[in-house]
């Protein structure tokens, strides 16, 4: 295999002009191509008004050896082998019960999909909603206003995640193809194509909603099982030689109204950065854990034209998808400032999970074609910042603001005009940019919500970010709040085995501590998977 790196075409190209710069590249005719496959496309506006789409390709040629020979140019690599994953079943130890995984957000689903795909039958525990009962349950909140404590933004099928806007590019660095495997197993459920060689990679939230539902298809029809509404409150454990070891679960099934005892070896606690309530149980059963650091701030709205000119010029083509953008400022007060989870042609919606708290987040369709980019400007806190040194200190520190944000709104989205956020005064009136946001919201002074080094560092890294892109501080720009569940404000503690102390329990996932996106969360779940099956043999069922 050959592999072709930064092949750049005009932003206007063709598939003919595609094969013909491949030939003209290796230097070979039509009837010596083999085939070829797309392994990543970007975009270079770094010339604009001029565009060029950016790829790597791998090539099928019929000589190699020749191609080898007679080329020489370092954007080519020879004799690549594809990238490719293997799940591998090596343990021995016998499984006296199936094992459970808790959550089914990308961590849960992705350890439970590779685990029932090799016969360890898994059951898959979520608090939450199936994903269209969950949605119905979404749309009713952001439509009166009245919360479902289980079934929310942040709880039930698919996770925090399926109300995003499925954005799948990871930083995270992978030697074993877990990376390319997830969107690998998110296009054959469902997803487009495209998703596995997109530099940004992003599925949107009605397509994902269906990729999660056919993933659980698959995982039910491959042994395993998945039980909705159905929260573990208190987990059992016994000891030997000194060492707590899991037992059972107490799972509290909300459609019944009733609770029961689970009995299990191992437990994947892939419980998403907002079981708070499961945090606190956890930490009650002396589960080590420590905080760490995250980030807070506000969603701010600009229209998406602005940012397409911004991004691509004004002439830009039409067939363009929406522009997204990236952004980071280093403050002189030591803070660091910058934008997360950007939405382009997105909506900011209402994110809360408990009563008398508000969060927001950004979500946007598969199609991006809502008439606002919205972006999380966020800072950075730490324990420093915590007030205590207790390990569950950033869940109140989010709830302080979430409860701040909540009075601010009278119980709706505060929105303010990052113009008066800036001058401190609560906004009466809108400018030219018209909030997107799923449910309610209020005029306010978001400023209010955060003390005053997060408030100055806000507007500070904007101010900073308009010499980058022109037009982000404009002052009609909608800013609304709060951001504060960006990540896990604590990690559950595992050692390299990825286990607990308490023997059984496998942290995982965001809300663990160990990911950061959809993407690295699904690849963690993973890692999980391949760790049980390295100690345990498929489970089999007694007849």
């Amino acid at each position: 295999m050959i592999r072709i790196n930064q092949m750049k075409l005009n932003i206007e190209h063709t598939s003919d002009d595609f094969e013909r710069k491949i030939l003209k590249t290796l230097c070979i005719k039509k009837e010596e191509l083999q085939g070829f496959q797309i392994r990543k496309q970007s975009i270079d506006a770094r010339k604009k008004p001029v565009l060029y789409y950016v790829y790597s390709v791998d090539v099928q040629v019929r000589d190699e050896a020749k191609v080898k020979k007679t080329v020489k140019n370092n954007q080519i690599q020879f004799q690549v082998k594809p990238d490719s994953y293997h799940f591998e079943v090596k343990g021995t130890k016998e499984l006296t019960h199936r094992p459970v995984i808790i959550g089914t957000g990308p961590a849960g689903l992705f350890c439970g999909y590779m685990l029932a795909a090799h016969g360890y039958q898994p059951i898959l525990l979520e608090r939450g909603a199936d994903v269209d009962q969950r949605t119905k349950d979404v749309e009713a909140f952001w439509e009166n206003g009245q919360l479902n404590l289980s079934s929310n933004v942040q709880f039930g099928e698919g996770g925090a995640g399926t109300f995003s806007d499925g954005k799948l590019n990871t930083l995270v660095k992978d030697k074993f193809g877990r990376n390319h495997e997830v969107l690998r197993i998110f296009a054959e459920h469902g997803a487009p194509e495209s998703i596995t060689y997109e530099s940004k990679p992003h599925i949107g939230t009605d397509v994902l909603s269906a990729v999660v539902k056919e993933m659980r298809k698959y995982i039910c029809a491959h042994g395993g099982e998945v039980r909705f509404h159905s929260q573990v409150t208190d987990i059992q454990t016994h000891s030997d030689n000194s060492q707590k070891i899991l037992r059972k679960l107490k799972i509290y099934d909300s459609q019944k109204k009733e609770t029961y005892l689970l009995d299990t070896d191992l437990a994947v606690f892939a419980i998403g950065h907002s079981a708070r309530d499961t945090f606190s149980m956890l930490y009650q059963h002396g589960l080590p854990m420590q905080p760490k650091a995250f980030a807070v701030g506000v969603r701010i709205e600009h229209p998406q034209e602005m940012i397409n000119q911004d991004q691509y010029g004004k002439n830009y083509p039409s067939f363009l998808p929406a522009a997204p953008y990236k952004l980071t400022a280093n403050l002189d007060n030591g803070r660091g400032v910058y934008t997360f989870c950007m939405c382009p042609g997105g909506y900011v919606v209402n994110a809360s999970s408990e009563e008398h708290r508000l969060a927001v987040n950004g979500m946007s369709y598969s199609r991006r074609d809502s008439q606002n980019a919205n972006t999380a400007v966020i800072v950075t806190v730490s324990p420093d910042d915590f007030g205590s040194d207790h390990p569950l200190a950033g869940v109140e520190f989010q709830r302080k603001l979430e409860e701040a944000a909540y009075l601010e709104g009278n119980g709706k989205v505060p929105v303010q005009l990052f113009g008066d956020f800036c001058e401190n005064r609560p906004s009466v009136q809108l400018g030219t940019v018209t909030p997107h946001i799923k449910g309610m919201y209020q005029l306010a002074n978001v400023r209010n919500i955060f003390p005053e080094f997060i408030a100055e560092s806000l507007t500070e890294g904007i101010q900073i970010f308009d010499h980058k892109l022109p037009g982000y501080a404009r002052c009609d720009a909608v800013i609304s709040g709060v951001e504060s569940r960006t990540s896990s404000p604590v990690r559950l503690i595992r050692d390299k085995s990825l286990q607990s102390e308490i023997r059984g329990i496998y942290p995982c996932g965001e809300g663990a501590g160990y990911a950061g996106g959809i993407t690295s969360a699904a690849m963690d779940g993973i890692k999980a998977a391949e760790m049980i099956a390295s100690v345990y043999h498929p489970f089999k069922m007694e007849s």
